[in-house]
């Protein structure tokens, strides 16, 4: 038996150092990556903390947090969004979105499919199920799963919303407590399809909603903004967007290639969305939106969901977001403006969720009226949901 006694010690110190690992990097890099420029607590002014507590609805679109290990039922230090701070800051509905992989030097240019992916990595260090490691299709169903279990864990105080009559119901409960918040969910990036259509219908099963065909790079379906070819859809493409179609899944643009815009818009039936961007006539850069794009989506019944980072905006941040705002509403009305912070997305941001009265005040400021500011503080993305939603 002796000889065993070695190789059972390095096992063991080897799974002790691993756990340790688990439970210290995620968090460390966590607080790396995910920042905010001001910390809580926030104060506005005594008329836009009035104006912001009475609104009905606030939701936002884009927002990363289940990438992450933190615990989205107890209220975190770290990042910007948890169920607990969603609550404080009186917000109905947040887009939890899903991200698979993620090229190393990943930047807004030009990013390669074969780049060393980030999120295996990621998925290592966290302890996440070994399946998850070496699947993107595993990735996206943990994810999908984990903000299920945490709205079990909630108290009946957290609903994902899946359907219009899921919405309907948050909106009613809403009434009779304010504590209820929901979510739905959505994924960046189609190559976690791994080029299977079948893919996309468990998914569908699995709770996810809306899906961008692309993130930083090209995949199966076509060009991303920030790959190498800028390219249209693929052939696998335009049949991912017809059983999107089919499901009644939202399509979003955020991050998709203008050539691949261009391809949606003239392929899908449905008003379709961003869910997190700039806008070129504010800052030009091919991560944001042209102005004839802006106009196109806007006649289609579709959204446009304002960034709040860096790349999307101008500096001071606050500021550039609600000035973006003023352009889109400038060229395209205000009925197609929402709210798309980027949310625990590895940016830094001005403010976290519980921060969004600030932005109202800056709305205030730069002149948009209550009705404009209740429209795009959640009013549009409720509207939009109620009809898009299954």
């Amino acid at each position: 038996m002796k000889k065993f006694k070695w190789p059972i010690i390095i096992v063991a110190v080897l799974a002790l150092i691993y756990f340790a690992t688990t439970l210290i990097v995620p968090v460390q890099y966590d607080k790396t990556l995910n920042k905010t420029m001001a910390l809580p607590p926030y104060s506005v002014s005594a008329e836009a903390q009035a104006l912001y507590n009475s609104l009905d609805f606030v939701a936002d679109l884009h927002c990363d947090a289940l990438l992450w290990s933190r615990d989205l039922t107890k209220k975190n230090s770290v990042g910007h969004v948890d169920f607990p701070r969603m609550q404080e800051v009186n917000m109905a509905l947040q887009a939890f979105t899903i991200v698979t992989k993620s090229p190393a030097g990943q930047n807004f240019s030009k990013n390669s499919a074969d780049a060393f992916d980030n999120i295996t990595l990621l998925s290592f260090l966290q302890g996440r199920p070994i399946t998850s490691w070496f699947s993107l299709f595993k990735r996206s169903v943990y994810q999908s799963r984990r903000l299920h279990d945490f709205a079990k864990d909630y108290n009946d105080e957290f609903i994902v919303v899946k359907s219009g009559a899921d919405l309907e119901r948050l909106i009613a409960a809403r009434k009779v407590n304010k504590n209820i918040v929901g979510g739905f969910l959505g994924i960046e990036g189609a190559h976690c399809l791994v080029g299977n259509l079948e893919n996309l219908d468990k998914l569908y099963a699995e709770g996810v909603r809306m899906i961008g065909p692309t993130h930083f790079f090209d995949n199966e379906l076509g060009g991303s903004a920030h790959g190498i070819t800028k390219g249209g859809l693929s052939d696998f493409g335009h049949q991912v967007i017809d059983r999107m179609d089919e499901l009644g899944m939202i399509i979003d643009v955020a991050h998709a290639a203008p050539a691949m815009i261009d391809d949606i818009l003239k392929q899908t039936t449905r008003p379709i969305l961003v869910s997190h961007t700039g806008v070129r006539g504010t800052k030009d850069n091919i991560r944001n939106l042209s102005d004839d794009h802006i106009r196109r989506i806007a006649a289609n019944g579709g959204l446009i969901g304002v960034g709040f980072f860096k790349g999307a905006v101008n500096t001071p941040l606050t500021e550039g977001i609600v000035e973006a705002m003023k352009h889109v509403k400038s060229i395209a009305g205000v009925e197609c403006i929402a709210l798309g912070s980027d949310y625990d997305g590895a940016a830094t941001v001005p403010f976290d969720v519980t921060g969004l009265p600030l932005l109202v005040e800056e709305m205030m400021k730069q002149g948009f009226t209550e009705s404009e500011i209740r429209a795009i503080m959640g009013e549009n993305v409720k509207r939009y949901l109620l009809d898009q939603l299954p």
